[in-house]
């Protein structure tokens, strides 16, 4: 039994990539390209198919993942309870996280914890909220930063207000405004974050019953913000999204009524994470209700 070929099985799943589960696991792509044949190969089975898409699980991989899911948890329960017979704090805990998390809270919560840890390796895994979500219901990451409200299968807690900021062009006629109400950007060229990125955003525009008027629609943060410094439509993001890139040629002006995202972390269950898990859960509230990240 290959523990090995199944962890890197688990994450190409997870990920949907195999590039990326090289980045991940800090191999080479074809190393995991090799591992996942070389299992195939061992099973008799196909388990996954692969095309210019990506990837996607054959019957067979839906029925041998369930198993090899359960596999890796119990060993990473034997080894936690082998380390706790000698006394050692180790284990394994895999975060999912957001770009602006792990661009402003990560590092920090990251450097306290291994400084007081440090044989407890903490694996990310980087998505959308959707992605999060069901990384952690699908039992790939052990707890994750999300955007509340989760799914009622989850436990969260809240952790964080960030206010929503709309962006606009430098020397926009909407400039002139303190705040900014959506009947003013109705008719504006609207700049969309992806399905998966877009939670806040739409939720803002459904609870003012306006619809945008949608011209692009992008994935990532900085392509929206180069978009809009270009006039080429205006946007709505984050303020702790906003705070970690460089703004000066933009135009950032709070929503009338002031509206937030509400950020919070989520689990399966809180009282039944690993021990190293639950002392990564404990780190990241201490270090947000003290502010030392903020």
């Amino acid at each position: 039994m290959n523990l090995h070929k199944y962890q890197i099985f688990n994450t190409v799943v997870a990920l949907g990539s195999l590039t990326k589960t090289a980045l991940t696991l800090n191999l080479t792509q074809s190393a995991v390209s090799h591992a996942i044949s070389s299992l195939e190969s061992e099973l008799g089975l196909t388990l996954l198919i692969r095309n210019r898409s990506g990837i996607r699980l054959t019957d067979s991989g839906e029925r041998i993942l369930k198993k090899i899911k359960e596999l890796l948890q119990v060993n990473d329960q034997l080894l936690v309870e082998v380390d706790a017979i000698k006394g050692l704090e180790t284990g394994t805990v895999t975060l999912g996280t957001f770009s602006s998390v792990s661009i402003q809270w990560l590092p920090q919560i990251m450097q306290q914890f291994q400084e007081q840890y440090p044989a407890i390796d903490i694996q990310l895994l980087d998505g959308n909220y959707d992605e999060i979500e069901n990384w952690i219901i699908d039992g790939q990451a052990d707890l994750g930063f999300v955007h509340l409200p989760v799914a009622s299968t989850l436990q969260s807690i809240t952790l964080y207000q960030d206010q929503m900021l709309c962006v606009l062009s430098a020397h926009h006629p909407l400039e002139a405004y303190d705040h900014i109400e959506l009947e003013q950007l109705v008719q504006e060229p609207f700049i969309m974050p992806i399905a998966g990125c877009d939670t806040d955003v739409q939720a803002i525009w459904k609870q003012a019953h306006l619809q945008p008027s949608i011209k692009y629609r992008l994935e990532d943060d900085h392509a929206i913000m180069a978009m809009v410094k270009h006039g080429l439509g205006v946007s709505i993001l984050p303020k702790m999204m906003l705070d970690s890139m460089y703004t000066h040629d933009l135009c950032l002006r709070p929503l009338a009524g002031e509206h937030y995202r509400t950020i919070g972390m989520a689990a399966t269950s809180f009282t039944n994470l690993s021990p190293a898990a639950q002392k990564f859960s404990e780190c990241i509230q201490s270090a947000l209700q003290i502010k030392a990240i903020r």
